[in-house]
C-alpha cells in the first residue's frame, strides 16, 4: 500500500475526531495550552492505536467490536452532546443566570471517551489491514500523524467559530455532538 493511500485512509479516519476537536476549539474558552496538546495526541494516538490492535486481535474478536462499534460511539457522543444541549437548555429556563462560557472544563475523561468513539472504526481497518498484508506500524503511524494535524488545525478553526458564535457555540457544539452520534447509527 502507497503511501498516499494509507493519508487518504488517515483523512477519513481523523473526520470524527476533527469535528470533535473543532467543537472542543468552539466551545470550551479556557483551553490550556496541555488540553490543546492533549486533543491531537489522543486523538492520534487511538487512531494509531486502534489499526494496531485490529491487526493483533483480527478474527477474535473483530465481529463483536464490529457489531456494536456504531452503538457505542452514538451512547459515548451523545451522552457527551445531550449533555451540553441540557446544559444550554438549563440555562435558557434561567433567564437571571449570567451568561456562562466554558472555561477550560474539558477532562481528560471526556478527551479520553472522546478519543476512544472516534477511532473504534480505525480497528475495522486493522483487520482489513491484516487481510492483505499491510505493515500495519508504518500504516498506523501514518494515520496517527495525519489525525494529530488535522486535530489541532481543527482546534484552531473551531475557536475562530466559537469567537463568531460566542453564546451559541454550546448549542452549536451540543447539536454537531448528537449528529455525529446519530449517523454512527445510521451508518
Amino acid at each position: 500500500m502507497r503511501i498516499w493511500e494509507i493519508i487518504l485512509i488517515g483523512l477519513g479516519l481523523s473526520m470524527d475526531a476533527v469535528a470533535v476537536s473543532m467543537t472542543n476549539g468552539m466551545i470550551y474558552k479556557g483551553l490550556t495550552k496541555d488540553k490543546v496538546i492533549g486533543m491531537p495526541v489522543f486523538f492520534g494516538g487511538f487512531q494509531g492505536f486502534m489499526p494496531l490492535l485490529g491487526f493483533l486481535l483480527g478474527g477474535l474478536i473483530s465481529g463483536i467490536i464490529t457489531q456494536y462499534a456504531n452503538i457505542l460511539v452514538f451512547l459515548i457522543l451523545g451522552f457527551i452532546g445531550s449533555k451540553m444541549l441540557i446544559d444550554v437548555y438549563k440555562d435558557y429556563k434561567n433567564p437571571e443566570a449570567e451568561e456562562k462560557v466554558v472555561e477550560g472544563n474539558l477532562t481528560y475523561k471526556t478527551l479520553l471517551l472522546q478519543a476512544i468513539a472516534t477511532s473504534i472504526d480505525a480497528f475495522t481497518v486493522g483487520i482489513g489491514f491484516s487481510a492483505i498484508g499491510v505493515n500495519v506500524v508504518y500504516a498506523s503511524s501514518i494515520i496517527a500523524l495525519t489525525t494529530g494535524v488535522c486535530s489541532l488545525v481543527a482546534i484552531f478553526v473551531g475557536k475562530k467559530f466559537g469567537n463568531m458564535f460566542e453564546s451559541k457555540s454550546t448549542l452549536i457544539g451540543g447539536i454537531i455532538l448528537v449528529l455525529i452520534a446519530i449517523k454512527s447509527l445510521i451508518g
